[in-house]
Order: structure tokens, then sequence, then C-alpha cells
């Protein structure tokens, strides 16, 4: 799971705000660079940063800064905030930025969503921000009426790889962060699922990590001390991390895995998401991605025909995985040790 600290922008000064009230902007850091700079000498690799006035007029107000804090703190930098045209996405691009968020776009201008992903891919993330289950829009000052779940599923089938949900019911109160939100989100699409909103101590990271999401958002949990930007790094980071598991999916939220046993036999072909392969990777053991049921899955959970992980491997495009397994049982729902029974040509040369 990766840690992000998180810069809010209102006016040039870096503020956090309670459930998204800008009323309650309050600065917590004399400058923005400098605390960019901070972040990175302790570890950290990315930054969360906001442009709250562009969320608020629609249009980014503080670029220039936010130009300098790319430059000058060495850090990968998404941005979100104001992002609702193809030339500003260009602009922070061409600045440096890693990643773009779209927020309100998401709900109001879909058209401009898809051209966005058709050109940038996984370079596009989008900010989904939820009051009482519902999507709000234009820096949180309006709540639609379209469920959290909703818009999740409507973002994965155009392609996103990447969504950010925030509870601003919880965002700067430090009342803990809402990991049974996240969970049911984590493993109904396919995307990564990045958490904000809430985030106080050490236990909200366990609950996220275990939850599932890939990423989490820290703010003012580092502002007021409650939370150790080396330690929450150190607790965040896991076996998935260090083996970059981000490269598989920068084409498709979904790639196809085959899989086989220990004698080079092929015993069935399914999809992995980012959560699943992670799952696969901590657990030892095979989870894949419904693209029916839109959901995860733990091979053999009802059947008790589990597939024990030997080796994963990727293709040489970074798009496909062969995983080697020690196989328990039957591998295909018919009973037959294969799926691969179906013979088209040539001649069958034995399997159990």
């Amino acid at each position: 799971m990766r840690l992000y600290p998180a810069i809010d922008l209102q006016n040039g000064q870096c503020v956090r705000l309670r459930q998204g009230d800008f009323a309650t902007a309050e600065r917590v850091a004399a400058d923005a660079v400098d605390s960019a700079r901070g972040f990175a000498a302790a570890g950290a690799q990315w930054l969360h940063v906001v442009d709250l006035d562009g969320a608020r007029t629609g249009a980014p107000v503080n670029r220039a800064l936010i130009a300098r804090i790319v430059k000058e703190s060495g850090l990968r930098v998404q941005v979100g905030g104001g992002i609702r045209s193809r030339a500003t996405l260009g602009q922070y691009f061409e600045m440096g930025v890693e990643r773009c968020i779209l927020g309100s776009a998401a709900l109001k201008d879909p058209a401009f969503v898809e051209e966005s992903i058709n050109a940038y891919g996984a370079r596009i993330a989008i900010g989904l921000d939820a009051k009482n289950g519902f999507v709000a829009t234009e820096g949180w000052l309006d709540v639609s009426d379209v469920p959290l779940a909703d818009m999740a599923r409507r973002m994965e089938a155009m392609g996103v790889r990447t969504l950010i949900v925030t509870d601003i019911g919880r965002d700067g109160m430090l009342s803990g962060a809402n990991a049974q939100q996240l969970a049911a989100l984590a493993s109904g699409v396919s995307c990564a699922v990045i958490a904000s909103g809430g985030v106080r101590d050490l236990a909200d990271l366990a609950a996220l990590k275990a939850a599932g999401a890939a990423g989490v958002i820290c703010g003012k949990s580092l502002y007021s001390g409650t939370l150790d930007l080396k330690e929450a790094i150190a607790a965040a980071t896991d076996k998935a991390d260090a083996l970059n598991l981000d490269r598989f999916f920068e084409k498709a939220p979904l790639i196809p895995a085959v899989v086989q046993d220990e004698a080079g036999r092929v015993l069935m072909l399914a999809y992995m998401s980012r959560l699943s392969l992670q799952k696969t990777v901590e657990s030892g053991q095979t989870w894949f991605f419904s693209r029916s049921r839109r959901a995860l899955w733990h091979k053999g959970a009802t059947s008790g025909h589990t597939q024990e992980v030997l080796s994963v491997r990727g293709d040489c495009d970074a798009d496909a995985l062969l995983l080697t397994v020690r196989q328990t049982g039957a591998a295909c729902h018919t009973g037959a040790y294969s799926c691969f029974f179906d013979i088209v040509i040539g001649e069958e040369e034995g399997t159990p």
C-alpha cells in the first residue's frame, strides 16, 4: 500500500479543511515547497496535491506553485482540482506531474473523462468524493443523487485504472478511516482504489491495508502529529509495493493469468486485478477477479480445490501473467483437472 502525504493549496498557502468546508481552512505549514521537501526527506516517494481554488473555480489557480513543488521536491506528484480541459492536462504533464485527478468532470463531463483516459491511460485518476454514500462535486459544494458505487463502476467501464475515494464527512476530522466503504469498493471494481479522509494513526493504515487499499492519502494526521510519516511509510509498505505490481496494470485494469501445475500442464485462464494479484502475492494462494460478477474470488474458497502459488511470471510486455501452482483436486468447475479438455485438433497426451 502506497502512502501519499497531502498538500492542499488555497491562495498559495498550505491549508487543511474540515469536511470539505472552505470556511474551515486552516494554514498548516509555512511553505508548501518546504513541506514537500520534508516529506521527501522522510522517505515519501509520492505527493498528493489539491488546488482548492481550482476545485471551486473550475480552472487551475495554483499551477505555478505546483510547478515549483514538482521541480524542487523530487517527488512523483499527483494533482487534482480544477482540471476540466485537455489543455490543462497537457500543461500539468509538461511540467512533470505524474498523474492528474479528474473530479467533478467524472459526473458532469464523461466524454472528457473518456477522452482523457484514451489519451493518457494510467496517468489519469478519478477522484470520487462521497457524502453519505453519494458523489459530491464542485469542490464538495454540491452533492449529487448518484451513489458512489455506481459511479465507481461507470469509471471502471471507461478503463480507469485508479480511483481516489474521499469520505467528506471524515476528511480533516481525524475520526478514523472508512475502511468498510473502501473494502466494498476495492472488491467490487478492478481499479486500484486509494483511500482518503479521516486517517488518524497506524491503526487506520492497518485497517485500510486489510480492506484492500492500493494507497492512502494522509494530511491532517501528519500536520497534527498523530501520525509519523516515517513510521507510516514503513507500516504501509508491503511485499506488493516492493515488487512494483502496478507495472502490470498500466494498459488495462484487468490482465489475463494463465495457471499451470508443477509439470507444466495448463490448468486454467482467469483474470487478475491489481488487488487480486496483491492478495495472491501476500497469501500464497490464487485470487482472481470475476468479469461477470464484478468481484474478487479466491480459487477453492467453496470447493476446497485451492492453488498454492509456486511462482509468478510476467510476460515481456507486462500485460499477462503465468502462475505455477500446486493444485489441490480439480482446477475446473466441471470437475476436470484442467479447464482445457476440449480437444480441437491433435491428440490428448494424458492428464490426471
